[in-house]
């Protein structure tokens, strides 16, 4: 098997893969450069989890679900702001209530298992966590953004679930770093922390959701082989 090629370091990197062939990898890297592009406004996007995180940090698992239900209505708003930031376009307000009522019936299944097993809410947000964009760019009633949701993830149900992974995963880590260097100081000085961490790296949480949801799109219809045929060609590579 040939190894593959890496660019030189005076050479420019190849060109992103389209949305068809895009991988995880690359989702994470498109979340980043649209946050960089859109700064001020994505960063209003971490201020449900930054705030809800302040009170999970204490309290009963129970305690934690149910703060995670309460909070699901924000959280479903930060998820529509990133769709309509990644759209470059603000949907009428009937389509932003939509989306949050979408939102908040995907996201309440998952609100369980954060409390206790994250990587099953991972897991199903890989399968039910589309609908708000769903709504957003296709204008879909409740219904009918709920069976979309199911179509975009049973397209490429292990990118989506692996997207939502390595974003929570490059989430969790940095904050973990954080906590860590900062385990010296005082309470207040790291919950401080915490909450700045959490608001500058939450956006890209629900900015790549709102990308995967365009990979999901051009995916429906396609198989595992027509994707890799499309990545090889995308990358100049013989099949």
């Amino acid at each position: 098997m040939a190894r593959p090629r890496y660019p030189k370091k005076d050479e420019p990197l190849p060109p992103p893969l389209p949305p068809e062939a895009r991988t995880v990898g690359q989702v994470v890297a498109e979340a980043i450069a649209l946050y960089r592009a859109n700064f001020a406004w994505a960063l209003a996007l971490g201020l449900p989890v930054a705030v809800a995180d302040q009170v999970l940090s204490t309290g009963s698992i129970v305690a934690r679900i149910l703060l995670l239900a309460a909070a699901s209505p924000a959280f479903s708003v930060a998820y529509a702001g990133a769709c309509a930031v990644r759209q470059d376009q603000v949907p009428p307000l009937r389509t932003w209530l939509v989306a949050v009522v979408v939102g908040v019936v995907t996201f309440l299944p998952a609100a369980f298992f954060f409390g206790w097993f994250v990587i099953v809410a991972i897991l199903w947000l890989g399968l039910a966590g589309h609908a708000v964009p769903a709504v957003m760019a296709e204008r879909l009633g409740v219904l009918g953004a709920l069976r979309r949701t199911f179509q975009l993830g049973r397209a490429d149900y292990v990118h989506a679930a692996g997207s939502f992974a390595a974003l929570a995963i490059l989430f969790g880590l940095t904050r973990s770093a954080l906590g860590f260097l900062l385990r010296s100081q005082a309470d207040a000085t790291v919950r401080t922390a915490i909450f700045l961490a959490d608001l500058v790296l939450s956006p890209l949480l629900f900015l790549g959701a709102a990308i995967v949801y365009v990979d999901l799109v051009a995916r429906v219809g396609l198989t595992r082989e027509d994707r890799r045929r499309l990545r090889q060609a995308a990358l100049g590579r013989p099949e």
